[in-house]
């Protein structure tokens, strides 16, 4: 016993126009973002302690310890003035962690 099947296909010439169907997402999933590169919560938090002229403790990958205010940042470095001291500009990748001297 042969049984014939058809196939049933849609033409390429009548899919070509048509952009494809977007499919709602179940009420559960909700499609994922990339995280942002860059929040700014480094900036807002230079700039209040340089507002606010907060005493701070940089302790870099060397083993020092400098003590100071941060006067000025950028992408890549912070200077901190020393009081009596000359300023100095420090690389970013050169601190281990940087708090509030108390």
């Amino acid at each position: 016993m042969e049984t014939t099947r058809k196939l049933i296909r849609p033409s390429f010439d009548a899919a070509k126009g048509k952009p494809p169907e977007k499919r709602p997402l179940p009420d559960g999933d909700k499609a994922k973002s990339t995280p942002a590169e860059h929040t700014n919560a480094e900036n807002f938090y230079y700039a209040k302690q340089i507002q606010q002229k907060t005493p701070m403790v940089l302790l870099l990958n060397s083993g020092e310890e400098v003590r100071g205010e941060i006067e000025w940042y950028d992408k890549y470095a912070i200077r901190v003035s020393r009081g009596n001291k000359p300023a100095v500009m420090i690389y970013k990748s050169a601190i281990r962690i940087m708090y509030k001297d108390e």
